[in-house]
């Protein structure tokens, strides 16, 4: 039996109401307070206790009880030098210190580009305490369109940048989505990368980026289903097109689209700027720390 109106826009109020409840985590994106590269010899960084250094494989933290660093997944205070080790693309929630219960500050070690960086994750941050939810726009049935997926024979890597114009980045592309939208009369051919359970992931431009909304968004669809004819098809919901992180934060290291991934029509569906216009979060700028999305 075909979904009613009034259960798509309810099932779209819980969609809303469980990322809003997702983004407000503690010690998540909206906590983020620095991105920094880490030096080859001990130095210090900015608002992180102890003496940071990487060599290009393992990363390594020196500090003394007085510093107050515990690590995070065992609460084991730092003494000493620890050290760890993460593949390209990989992060790690490393240690913590500050507040009541030495957990105020979260340290995220995390290597892009071949390199290792840090992030620091602070629950005091002003954007995190003043978080009301996202701005979206009123959902609208129209932008739930039926795509047909085109899967290509083996995945392809495309070269991208990122929101850290030092960090690149890789777009798999598993297939293409074909489509039409309201307000154009020509078709759109969207690259897509094949999440978990064989999901896709559809990071594109619109027409509004840069008015109503952030940059570049992205949009989560369910598994292409197979119809009669062969032919698979998916469900494009733009009304759950959402920001990436580099939307709320200057330190993520989120990836832009795929060159062609752009739509010449506005889609006002899903979400919008975080921040009003001119009063989005500027990256403090301390010597090595680039802007990342």
């Amino acid at each position: 039996m075909a979904t009613t109106p009034a259960a798509k826009l309810e099932r779209w109020q819980r969609f809303r109401a469980n990322r809003d409840t997702a983004l407000a985590a503690p010690h998540g994106w909206l906590t983020l307070t620095s991105f920094q590269w880490l030096a080859d010899s001990p130095a210090a960084v900015d608002l992180a206790p102890g003496l940071w250094s990487a060599d290009g494989t393992t990363a390594e933290l020196t500090a003394v009880p007085a510093d107050g660093l515990s690590l995070v997944d065992s609460g084991e205070p730092v003494a000493g030098t620890i050290r760890a080790t993460l593949d390209d693309e990989e992060s790690l929630l490393w240690v913590r210190s500050g507040g009541a219960n030495g957990d105020q500050v979260v340290v995220e070690l995390a290597k892009r580009a071949g390199k290792y960086a840090i992030r620091t994750r602070d629950a005091a941050s002003p954007v995190f305490t003043g978080f009301r939810g996202v701005p979206t726009y009123a959902y609208n049935q129209a932008w739930e369109i039926t795509a047909t997926y085109h899967p290509y024979p083996e995945p392809v890597d495309v070269p991208i940048a990122t929101a850290n114009p030092l960090v690149d980045g890789v777009h798999r592309t598993a297939g293409e989505v074909v489509f039409r939208v309201p307000g154009s009369g020509h078709e759109f051919r969207l690259q897509a990368e094949e999440e978990q359970l064989g999901a896709l992931t559809l990071t594109f431009h619109d027409g509004t980026n840069g008015d109503t909304t952030d940059d570049w968004r992205k949009l989560s669809a369910p598994r292409p289903r197979p119809g009669a004819d062969g032919t698979a098809t998916v469900v494009l919901d733009f009304n759950r097109a959402i920001n990436y992180p580099s939307a709320f934060s200057p330190y993520g290291t989120c990836p832009m689209p795929v060159r062609n991934n752009s739509l010449d029509v506005r889609v006002e569906a899903g979400e919008k700027l975080p921040f009003p216009p001119d009063t989005a979060p500027a990256a403090a700028e301390p010597e090595g720390q680039d802007r990342e999305a």
